[in-house]
């Protein structure tokens, strides 16, 4: 089950900088400590937004959503569609993807126009009770919802697994990639995520209330450390750059993502 709170994109603060009140700030030992320093968030009033947000791209009055937001056009991730679509082409057309912490298919839906061409697409999200209990309302042949990886694995066998905005909000991100790793998918696709070339760093972030009133602990990994953690059971075909980018000491660190997939040799 997906145990930890995982928070949506903060979109809103691409390409400019925050009042220091909010933010990415401190420097801390432990997630406890970390979460010592946060405010907490109301998970009710967030899943109930994003529901909201959601049910506008269904009834077609909205482009797609991304953390409860509304878009009139969509605001594409090039790379990570193409490593869905090479995934795809290595799998005879096939695509079924495991999407960890998706909320209720804002990926899926963002990029549907284009997995529409492929002969077979299964969009499966992993998320918490509440996303999956919402999601239910929104699932059809190609999108399901379970609330654990274990049980998505045993009846959609998906050939990718994604992780957009996801792993910086667990508290032992290479935990979960270890695990993840024993399922052998053929790719792994990273999205939106802060690096740092020095020491990892545990930060907390704080949410302006434009959007929601939260704070919560946040990683900056090292992105050597990050990349190794996948060898060499799965090779580097590419590493981009997202257009989001955050406010971190007076500068601003862009997100970062990673295409893996399985080494052809042992």
């Amino acid at each position: 089950m997906v145990k930890d709170f995982i928070p949506p994109i903060v979109s809103r603060l691409k390409n400019r900088l925050l009042p220091s009140k909010y933010g990415w700030s401190g420097s801390y030992t432990t997630w406890q400590e970390a979460q010592k320093q946060s405010s907490g968030y109301q998970q009710v009033e967030i899943v109930q937004k994003v529901i909201e947000a959601a049910n506008e791209v269904k009834r077609g009055r909205a482009a797609y959503e991304r953390d409860s937001v509304l878009f009139d056009s969509i605001q594409y991730s090039w790379p990570l569609l193409a490593g869905l679509m090479l995934t795809a082409a290595k799998s005879g057309g096939r695509l079924s993807v495991l999407d960890f912490g998706g909320s209720l298919g804002s990926t899926y839906f963002q990029n549907r126009k284009f997995l529409s061409s492929l002969p077979s697409v299964h969009w499966n999200i992993v998320e918490q009770e509440e996303f999956v209990s919402a999601g239910k309302n929104f699932e059809d042949q190609t999108l399901k919802f379970y609330p654990e990886i274990s049980a998505c694995v045993r009846e959609q066998k998906p050939n990718v697994f994604l992780f957009s905005c996801v792993l910086q909000y667990l508290e032992s991100p290479y935990n979960l990639i270890s695990s993840v790793l024993d399922f052998q998918p053929d790719a792994i696709i990273i999205d939106n995520m802060p690096f740092t070339t020095g020491s990892q760093r545990l930060t907390v972030q704080r949410v302006p209330p434009t959007i929601y009133e939260a704070s919560y602990p946040c990683w900056i990994l090292n992105k050597k450390d990050f990349i190794n953690a996948f060898r060499p059971s799965f090779e580097l075909v590419e590493n981009f750059e997202s257009p989001l980018s955050i406010p971190l000491d007076g500068k601003m660190v862009p997100y970062e993502g990673f295409i893996f997939r399985k080494s052809e040799t042992p």
